[in-house]
């Protein structure tokens, strides 16, 4: 039986990086190894797939925004429409969540999309990134997890985009998904298998999965806490007019007394306004104390992700209705 084509595209990351005392788990530098240099060293990925790869950028995923998930998207679409069987994504693991969640609401495909980054550097002792890529492209060439949308493979463990965060600075077993665990995981005897599958819409099912073009919505997420006021608010609308703001809310999605009359002042301006949570799990949902604001409620998406889905929907010109809409079933 053939081998699967699978096109890799290498962002940089931890996955990438590189030191010279084997045990420095900290201070390493990203960008030191190409995809190619990661794939030379690994010639059992040879036995599941043939990979084509494609340098992106090299980077830290603190630097990756819109205009590289919009090359993303349009090599990806590019790619799979040439035949490409799957595709894999190296990434750091910083912000490997947010473009996960981007790609996994904008490409319109049925066909794998696995991104996949490391906790340790390439160089080190106990790395985990030889094993994570080896079992990303096992992923991806699995007939298995086509129609899964974008999954994400760390430790072992197979995520959907949607579900999973980082949740540890260090640690190898850092990403969960903490609402709904792994929907697979990639075992000892090398095989790929899928538990369960997503149930909302994503990819080829999706209507953010059309052409983009690069208009950037300016949507900041405010961070609310024990004692917050109103003048981060009321500088973010008096100096920045943002398109939409995300409220990264307390417990089940709450914000202080202070800063009340600034969310009222941009609602009253048409801006939509998300509540989520600060929280790394639980659903916010609508509650009568906010009801004459007319928030969104932003569900089990946590506020980077609630960010994200906002900014789509904005580029949409969807109104608010829909907006709500997307957050109930995306």
């Amino acid at each position: 039986m053939s081998k699967p084509h699978i096109a890799l595209f290498a962002l940089g990351g931890t996955i990438s990086a590189h030191h010279p005392l084997r045990d420095e788990l900290r201070h390493y530098r990203t960008g030191h190894f190409t995809a190619q240099a990661l794939l030379d060293t690994l010639p059992e990925i040879s036995d599941t797939a043939h990979i084509s790869v494609e340098q992106v950028a090299n980077v830290t995923s603190t630097a990756v925004d819109l205009s590289h998930w919009l090359q993303l998207k349009h090599a990806i679409e590019q790619r799979l429409a040439e035949g490409a069987d799957g595709i894999v994504i190296t990434h750091g693991t910083n912000t490997l969540e947010e473009t996960a969640y981007f790609l996994h609401l904008t490409v319109n495909s049925t066909k794998p999309i696995v991104l996949v980054g490391s906790q340790r550097p390439f160089s080190a002792l106990s790395s985990d990134a030889h094993l994570n890529l080896l079992n990303a492209v096992r992923v991806a060439s699995s007939s298995a997890c086509h129609g899964l949308g974008a999954l994400v493979l760390m430790n072992d463990n197979i995520y959907s985009a949607r579900d999973v965060s980082k949740t540890h600075t260090y640690h190898v077993d850092s990403f969960k998904a903490l609402n709904t665990g792994p929907i697979g995981t990639v075992d000892v005897d090398r095989q790929v298998r899928i538990a369960h599958r997503p149930a909302r819409l994503h990819t080829s099912q999706s209507r953010f999965a059309v052409p983009l073009d690069d208009f950037s919505p300016y949507v900041p997420v405010i961070f609310s806490h024990a004692g917050a006021d109103h003048r981060l608010l009321e500088s973010v609308m008096a100096h920045h007019q943002p398109d939409g703001i995300i409220m990264a809310g307390t417990g089940a999605g709450r914000c202080s007394p202070l800063e009340e009359a600034p969310l009222l002042s941009a609602r009253e301006k048409n801006i939509p306004v998300v509540m989520s949570s600060r929280l790394a799990s639980g659903r916010v949902l609508p509650i009568e104390y906010y009801e004459r604001f007319g928030l969104i409620t932003a569900d089990d998406l946590p506020p980077q992700k609630a960010r994200l889905l906002l900014l789509l929907a904005i580029k949409l010109n969807l109104d608010e209705t829909a907006i709500q809409e997307a957050f109930n079933t995306y």
